[in-house]
Parts: C-alpha cells; sequence; structure tokens
C-alpha cells in the first residue's frame, strides 16, 4: 500500500459526535428539496393550464437561449484571457492578470442598471453618436436595444467571466509548458497547440467554470426583470408575487430544478470516460517563462485582457459612481443606514454559520472514512446549484410550518402568541444563504485542510494531545487564512444576494440589495447609486484579497481554484 495511504489512515477516528453532525448538515440542506418536490406533488394550481401554454414554454426557451449565450461568450472571455495571461507576456499583464477578477464586486443587477442607463437614448454613448454625427433624434440611426435577450447574455457574460477565467486560468498554470512544447517541437503553432492540446486538457476547469456562470445566471431576477427578459426565474417569481399561485411557482421551481441538474448531469457524463493527469513533473515546468508578445501581437493582447475589465467593472463603476457623487446627499438618508445595518448583521450570521457547518464537513472529510461523511460533502454541493428563488421557496415552507406550530402551542399552553419568529426575521434568509453557499466555504476550508500535511496530527497525537487538543491547539491556528478567506467570500455573496432575500425578508426589512433593487425597479436608478456603489466597495476588497493571492513572487502564481 502507499506510503500516503498509511500515512493518512493513521489520523482516522470515527467520532460518533462528527458523524451525527454531518448527517445533521445532509439534513440541513435537503429540508428544502425535500418541501418542494412535497408541495409540487400535493399542491394544486388552478394558473397551470394558463402556465403550461403560456408561461412555461416561453420561459424555458428564454432561459435555455440564456445560458447558450452566457456559455459561448462568457467562456471565450475567461479562456482567452486565462491563456493570454499564463502562457505569453505582454505590457500590464501582471496587473491585468488581478484585474480581470474585478468584475466579481459587481453583481448582475446592477450592471443591469448600469447598462441600461450608459446605453439609454440619454446615456453617455447614444449622446455621443448624436453628437459627431448631427443627428437630432433617435429615429435618424438604428442603435441596439440593450433590453433584449442578446442585451441580457451580453451583461451577465461580462460579470460572470470570472468564473471561467478563474478556474482555466489555475489549470493552465498546472499544465506547466512540457505538453505545449512537444506540440511546438511537432510543427504545431501557437494556435492549434492552444485549441488542440491546451484547451482539451482544461476541459474540467471549463467545466466547473461555466457551471458556475450558468447558475449564477438562473439564479439571476433583478438583471432579467430590468431588462424584460422572462426568464424561468422570474416567472416563479411572478406567479408567486404577483399571480398569488404558490402551488404553480413551486412547480415551475421543480421543473427548474430539474433543468439545472440535468445540465450538471450532462455535462459530466459527456466525459465520464475521459482521464485527465493535471500534475506538474518538475519545478522547471512551472517555472517556465511565458512566451513574450511583439509589436502588434502584443498591443492586442492587452486591449483583449482590459476589454473584460472594462466591460465589467468599469462601466458599472462609471454609470453608479458618476450618480453617486451627484447623489451624496444620500448619505444622510436614514434608509441607508438601515439597509446597511440589516445588510451586515445578516451577511455576518451567515458567513458564521456557513464557515462552521463547512469546518465540520472538511473536517469529518480528513479523519473518516465513513460513507456517510463522502454523501454528506456530496449533497453540501448539492446547495450552490438550486436558484435563489428555487431555494427560498423550499426554505418558507418548512420553516412557515414551524413558526405556526411554535405559535400554536404558546397561544394553547400558555395564553400568548408569539407571533413569526423564523420567516418574521431574518432567520429564513440566513438559513438559505447559508445552503447556497455552503460549497463556496467548503471547497475553501477543505483546500486549506489539503496544505496541511498529516504528520501535523501524528506528532501532536505522538506528544500526548486527543483529536480535540489536536485541533484546537495545532489545525485550528494553521487554518485561520482558509477560514477568513472563506468567511468573506460568504460575507460578500451574501450582501450581493437579491433572490432569496427578496422573496424571503420581512415586512419593514430591507438590506441594500433589496432597497437598490426597489429603486431601480421604478425607474430611479440615480437614486440607488449610493446603495449600489456601497454594495461594489464592499466586494472590491475581498475580490482585490483573492485574486492578488494568486500571484507570488515574480512571474510566479500560485494556483486557486473555487470549487
Amino acid at each position: 500500500m502507499p506510503a500516503a495511504l498509511n500515512r493518512n489512515s493513521s489520523i482516522r477516528s470515527e467520532s460518533p459526535v462528527l458523524l451525527a453532525l454531518a448527517a445533521f448538515i445532509a439534513i440541513f440542506v435537503l429540508i428544502p428539496v425535500a418541501a418542494l418536490i412535497y408541495l409540487a406533488v400535493t399542491g394544486q394550481s388552478d394558473e397551470w393550464p394558463h402556465l403550461l401554454r403560456y408561461v412555461i414554454p416561453r420561459a424555458v426557451w428564454t432561459t435555455i437561449g440564456l445560458l447558450a449565450g452566457v456559455t459561448v461568450i462568457a467562456g471565450s472571455m475567461g479562456i482567452l484571457s486565462a491563456w493570454l495571461v499564463v502562457s505569453h507576456d505582454f505590457p500590464g499583464r501582471r496587473t491585468l492578470a488581478w484585474a480581470l477578477v474585478l468584475p466579481f464586486a459587481v453583481p448582475t443587477y446592477l450592471a443591469a442598471y448600469a447598462y441600461g442607463e450608459f446605453l439609454d437614448y440619454t446615456g453617455p454613448v447614444q449622446t455621443g453618436i448624436r453628437t459627431l454625427f448631427g443627428f437630432q433624434s433617435g429615429a435618424e440611426y438604428w442603435f441596439p436595444e440593450v433590453r433584449t435577450l442578446p442585451g441580457a447574455v451580453l451583461v451577465l457574460s461580462c460579470v460572470l467571466y470570472p468564473y471561467v477565467y478563474l478556474t482555466t486560468r489555475a489549470l493552465f498554470l498546472m499544465q506547466g509548458r512540457s505538453a505545449s512544447d512537444v506540440a511546438r517541437t511537432l510543427g504545431a503553432s501557437r494556435l492549434s497547440v492552444f485549441l488542440r492540446v491546451q484547451l482539451p486538457m482544461a476541459r474540467p476547469a471549463l467545466a466547473i467554470g461555466i457551471t458556475l456562470a450558468l447558475m449564477e445566471s438562473l439564479n439571476d431576477i433583478g438583471a432579467v426583470e430590468y431588462l424584460g427578459v422572462n426568464t424561468l426565474t422570474f416567472a416563479i417569481y411572478d406567479t408567486w408575487l404577483n399571480r398569488g399561485d404558490l402551488s404553480g411557482a413551486v412547480q415551475i421551481a421543480c421543473v427548474m430544478l430539474f433543468l439545472a441538474l440535468a445540465a450538471v448531469f450532462v455535462e459530466r457524463w459527456g466525459r465520464r470516460r475521459q482521464r485527465f493527469n493535471i500534475n506538474r513533473t518538475t519545478g522547471a515546468v512551472y517555472d517556465a517563462p511565458p512566451v513574450p508578445l511583439k509589436g502588434l501581437m502584443q498591443w492586442c493582447a492587452t486591449a483583449l485582457c482590459a476589454m473584460p475589465i472594462v466591460l465589467g467593472f468599469g462601466i458599472p463603476a462609471y454609470v453608479l459612481g458618476g450618480y453617486a457623487v451627484k447623489r451624496l446627499d444620500q448619505l444622510l438618508d436614514a434608509r441607508i443606514y438601515s439597509a446597511l445595518f440589516d445588510s451586515l448583521l445578516v451577511a455576518s450570521a451567515t458567513a458564521v454559520c456557513t464557515v462552521l457547518l463547512a469546518f465540520v464537513l472538511a473536517y469529518a472529510a480528513r479523519v473518516s472514512r465513513q460513507p456517510i461523511v463522502s454523501l454528506t460533502g456530496k449533497i453540501a454541493s448539492f446547495g450552490y446549484a438550486i436558484p435563489g428563488t428555487v431555494l427560498a421557496l423550499g426554505v418558507l415552507i418548512p420553516l412557515a410550518a414551524l413558526d405556526n406550530s411554535i405559535n400554536a402551542v404558546t397561544r394553547d399552553y400558555f395564553g400568548f402568541s408569539v407571533g413569526l419568529i423564523l420567516t418574521g426575521s431574518g432567520l429564513a434568509i440566513v438559513y438559505a444563504c447559508s445552503i447556497r453557499f455552503l460549497t463556496m466555504a467548503e471547497g475553501s476550508v477543505e483546500s486549506g485542510f489539503q496544505k496541511l500535511s498529516p504528520h501535523l496530527d501524528m506528532a501532536a497525537r505522538t506528544l500526548g494531545r486527543n483529536a480535540g487538543q489536536t485541533l484546537r491547539s495545532v489545525l485550528l491556528p494553521m487554518m485561520k487564512p482558509a477560514v477568513v478567506t472563506a468567511a468573506l467570500l460568504v460575507f460578500v455573496d451574501t450582501l450581493k444576494e437579491l433572490s432569496a432575500t427578496l422573496l424571503l425578508r420581512p415586512f419593514n426589512f430591507n438590506t441594500l440589495a433589496t432597497l437598490v433593487y426597489e429603486d431601480a425597479s421604478r425607474a430611479r436608478v440615480e437614486e440607488a447609486s449610493v446603495g449600489a456603489l456601497i454594495i461594489i466597495i464592499a466586494g472590491i476588497v475581498p475580490v482585490i484579497f483573492v485574486s492578488r493571492s494568486m500571484i507570488d513572487n515574480g512571474n510566479k502564481f500560485r494556483p486557486y481554484v473555487q470549487r
């Protein structure tokens, strides 16, 4: 048996408490899904014939078109920029390498609001066209409309391509230069090497990045509503709140959940027999310098890498920042501070809860070989595939039932009513976001554990420490960077989350995301600019922290893969 397996088996321990916690996390994730399926099967909807005839077919085709467009455009932007910064040297490469992640700080709905204003008739683009060519009205020239399906594809792709960029860039770095050098010696051109060698080898990372981008596209509700694109997500929202048909909304949600899981299954089934080896052979392969570009090619590479940053971060920051400067009086508005407090409260509670659950999962996978631990990890990763709108419905049903039960007990036995403890507070939002972002936190914490050798556990145990003491005095201090990274990522994503928050928030409870949504949905984007800019600024810090962590000394990069 390999020595590594012997070392790992020496730190195994089957703690009943750890196994019980792992089982609890699995139930924690599965309860909303079970509630959705139950209500979809038992519920009766009078609107279903209308939905089946007029709403669902159109929403399905629109959703498929949106996902196909995001796959092509976001995939192309992420792959091309990752290949350029890894394999070639050109002016501004080091700065662009981390700046390409900046669109992560911009939520999709804020990008949609910014593009709507930027490309509007009164925006700077059309105003410049009329000034330049002397047009007097919009009837004298043609300009593409952003509030269409192609416009939604462009907006979502510009802010979601970093998922593809991060994952494929990490795998390009792991590939080194050996395979491409061999292909070059056999007469292949650089483009041929990229298309026939590097790109096929990067397919696993490409699949992960595109899947994450598609899940975020399915989750979006603010951007598609503002841009007038009726996807399945908007159909759920419209059926539940505008038509008052909860059963119909749940049934549409199940259709959407099935499509999301089917897409993931088809992709994995398509590469079931393929094997990929991404291990580096020597340090020389890892340290091989990128190929310098010269002449016009180097400036073309700089422009190609700078364009996604401008489209995904520059334009939203320019539009919203310009409006915010004009509306600094809103800094005295009590609504802003109330929404900021609610946002910080929900995001902090979600980060703490999610990181605790993720730490239990990652530590259980390190020390236990029980099948339930492996199964729990797979179930936890299932949460990110559930769009926020679908998840909100699944969370609301069991929590509302539990609220009613608690209220009935206190009223019957103690003579008073406690009200809606769970759904009437922010706990429902924390629950939904914890499920949705558990995969992200678990991946970060697990990556931190993988960097700690099993020898640390073995050494502590030989010095008389038990498993609990080893965890507290040895592993926890060394896991601090991974835990902080996981907490930051969950905090920022919760701060930006709109779909689940919009559907689960109690009365008189606004986060920054819902406050911005309310103003923008009433065509008052300028009024929403200050809150929107606060969200972007809050997201920039961890995004820069994560992106700069990929860069070590000089031109050596540290791979980072978000699971």
